[in-house]
């Protein structure tokens, strides 16, 4: 068990844990270092109290919402949830639409890596999917990129030009 099970279920006192005690313990660690840790997470869980889905952004703060995006793909990947989302929806429509919004993250983001990557998470069971799907393959290197010692010559030296050396051959004064 990850840190935050344990101390949720410490907190639980031998009840099932919340989604929303994980969720405090994760905004007030983030909190507690101003966003210094640089975490944007998407949590998600089922408790006694139903299905719960939060964002949680690197100072701390929290949304609750039917989906959520985090990350430099989350544009791209928004549209396509607000577009094809529907209260009610079957899990196999509910993955595709995650793919597609997935998908459409990695496609219109460099920095959004390659796979998509599914959690489906249920009352008692969690299924991860990994890859669900392989968006931009790895390509095999087609040469050797391996360089000898040597190849690019370094040299020690320097040479620093004194202030006083400097001479203005040409000026023009812009107004405002």
């Amino acid at each position: 068990k990850q840190w935050y099970q344990r101390r949720v279920a410490i907190t639980a006192g031998g009840r099932e844990g919340r989604v929303v005690s994980a969720l405090r313990m994760l905004k007030q660690y983030l909190f507690r270092y101003q966003g210094h840790v640089s975490a944007a997470l998407v949590l998600g869980g089922v408790d006694v109290n139903g299905p719960a889905l939060y964002t949680v952004y690197p100072h701390g703060s929290t949304d609750k919402l039917p989906y959520v995006t985090m990350g430099s793909g989350s544009l791209a990947a928004m549209s396509v949830f607000e577009d094809g989302y529907k209260v009610g929806m079957d899990e196999e429509s509910a993955k595709k639409l995650v793919r597609d919004a997935i998908r459409a993250g990695i496609i219109n983001d460099l920095g959004s890596g390659s796979n998509v990557d599914i959690t489906v998470i249920k009352k008692g069971t969690v299924q991860q999917f990994r890859p669900y799907e392989v968006i931009c393959a790895k390509s095999e290197r087609q040469g050797d990129y391996t360089f000898p010692i040597g190849t690019t010559v370094i040299t020690g030296t320097h040479e620093t030009v004194p202030f006083s050396a400097l001479r203005v051959t040409d000026e023009e004064v812009m107004e405002l």
